[in-house]
């Protein structure tokens, strides 16, 4: 059966954020060796690492969790949409969490330097928002889907931090008839709550949708649940256990045109 929709990810599937945190830090790491003499390689290592154990002691850490918002977001959201609580925490905690994640990362290399710390917690942001990157094929790929399928986009994240991931490719929103950010809609992919509602949103039956992600445990976990088609963009090769299987594997999204017909 013909599709009649396309549901995308975001993050990875359509912009390349992962690119787009490395280039944050390398800048900010770089400017770092060249005031301290620290491997900057080294740097992004401990700086990351630090993070993300700094990340899983806070309160949200659960609430996070279940949204979809990575620690590396933490870095550089300022979480000041979403109508739950743990959004108001989360505006106030980030601002020690970015300063005491780079000084930690520092302190880890034998460089004590409170002050360097809080400047590269405020570098990195800027770094990211420089960066909005997007794959080659995103829109060529759009184009040929745009007026032929309902699309939409279900993506995971913190409301305000996503709509600026969007504001920073502006061209890209207007393909998508939907956008469900999984922050504004109180759960997070894989659970099928949201995806049921991405399917009422487009008024279709799962076997009328197919879902394309790059994370085998949000994206194609959740359109496995609720019986819709998956296609899970492995653009690097990683070789998957049989735990989560999708539909269809691809290396590129143009792959993704023949599995429509």
């Amino acid at each position: 059966m013909a599709k009649k929709a396309v549901l995308f990810d975001l993050d990875d599937t359509l912009l390349w954020d992962d690119r787009s945190v490395k280039e944050a830090f390398k800048a900010t790491c770089d400017a770092a060796a060249a005031k301290t003499g620290v491997d900057a390689a080294a740097l992004e290592e401990e700086v990351r690492r630090e993070a993300r154990e700094l990340y899983e002691t806070y309160e949200t850490f659960p609430f996070t969790k279940m949204i979809g918002i990575n620690p590396f977001e933490g870095l550089w959201g300022n979480f000041t949409g979403g109508e739950q609580a743990e959004f108001r925490k989360m505006q106030q905690l980030v601002p020690g969490y970015r300063r005491d994640a780079w000084t930690s990362g520092l302190r880890a290399l034998g460089v004590d330097d409170e002050q360097l710390g809080a400047e590269l917690a405020e570098q990195f942001p800027a770094e990211r928002r420089k960066r909005p990157i997007v794959y080659d094929e995103t829109f060529q790929v759009l184009d040929k889907l745009k007026g032929q399928y309902k699309l939409l986009l279900l993506t995971n994240g913190s409301p305000d931090l996503q709509k600026e991931k969007l504001d920073g490719v502006p061209e890209l929103v207007p393909y998508f008839d939907h956008i469900i950010i999984s922050g504004e809609f109180g759960q997070g992919k894989p659970a099928a709550p949201i995806f049921k509602h991405a399917l009422e949103r487009l008024g279709i039956e799962p076997e009328d949708g197919i879902m394309v992600g790059d994370k085998l445990t949000t994206d194609i976990l959740g359109a496995n649940t609720i019986g819709m088609t998956s296609v899970w963009i492995n653009r690097h090769g990683v070789k998957r256990s049989d735990e989560i299987i999708p539909t269809f594997e691809i290396a590129h999204l143009e792959e993704l045109l023949p599995l429509l017909v």
